[in-house]
């Protein structure tokens, strides 16, 4: 297939130019930070100009930065409101047949992630003629975008909604919590900072595992947003734990509960992927390779 691949040198996006390339694949990716593989672009001025018509289109380009970015920066990462309208406009003036849109875990109602007993999201949670109020201003412009991608449905796009939820892996910028972790104990930090009071929980789920149900999703044509998780709830006390033993020792921990942190639980019901999709890589496994690297 031709691909247009948005982001390309994100996170997400590397993995995934990877896996479509050994697919065999035709892969256009673009980014703001270029490399061998990606072309130097702005996705929103490419959405804007462009008018081929590609097979798959997948859009990983945001604005995200991690939780300090999120709650620190509002408005620039509201910038995602245009970006999404453009790609969803550009997706009808091209006539693609096929896209990938990337929601967030954080398009759900934060009503339904607070202390106490752990709500497992499910896809139905999120009612579009009533949905609730989402994580900032990133998940309300992830929750537009679902929104967007049913008028893009409507001309005739098939439109993929998936949602991610906590993606980790060796190779992730130290702004989001895994690599953070790993970093620390990699320098045997004692003692060991976690942000927030440690009993916040969050859904891990390694970047080959998110790469390989998104590919899998199209293949199958599977309908309806989807979420990317395992549905195992773990909280950042664990999470060290974790990290720590496999690093071979045991620090205190020193909880910053002035950071930011965020919702309180952030748990997927994974049902309707593993119907299309069975991950592979456990937290285990992933921390194992990230301390590895």
């Amino acid at each position: 297939m031709r691909v247009l691949l948005s982001g390309a040198s994100g996170f997400v996006g590397r993995h995934l130019h990877r896996a479509l390339l050994d697919r065999g694949d035709l892969v256009l990716g673009i980014d703001l930070n270029p490399t061998l593989l990606a072309r130097s672009g702005d996705a929103l001025d490419f959405f804007r100009t462009d008018d081929r018509r590609w097979d798959l289109a997948i859009h990983c380009a945001a604005i995200v930065g991690g939780r300090a970015s999120i709650d620190g920066s509002p408005l620039g990462v509201a910038t995602n409101l245009a970006l999404d309208a453009w790609y969803m406009r550009w997706l009808i003036r091209t006539k693609t047949p096929r896209a990938v849109f990337f929601s967030s875990s954080a398009a759900y109602p934060v009503a339904l992630q607070q202390p106490g007993e752990i709500h497992r999201l499910v896809e139905t949670d999120i009612d579009y003629k009533q949905p609730g109020r989402p994580d900032a201003t990133y998940g309300l412009a992830k929750l537009a975008g679902e929104q967007l991608a049913q008028y893009a449905e409507a001309e005739g796009c098939r439109v993929h909604i998936l949602r991610p939820f906590s993606g980790f892996g060796e190779d992730q910028d130290e702004a989001y919590p895994f690599p953070a972790f790993i970093r620390r104990a990699r320098e045997r930090q004692d003692p060991f900072a976690v942000w927030g009071d440690g009993t916040s929980t969050r859904d891990w789920i390694h970047v080959d595992d998110l790469v390989g149900a998104t590919l899998a999703a199209v293949d199958q044509d599977a309908t309806g947003p989807i979420n990317l998780g395992w549905g195992r709830a773990t909280s950042f006390d664990e999470l060290a734990a974790l990290v720590t033993a496999e690093a071979g020792y045991q620090p205190e921990l020193k909880h910053l509960t002035t950071a930011p942190q965020g919702v309180h639980h952030r748990v997927c019901d994974p049902k309707r992927m593993l119907d299309v999709y069975q991950p592979r890589v456990s937290l285990e496994e992933g921390i194992q390779r990230a301390l590895a690297t």
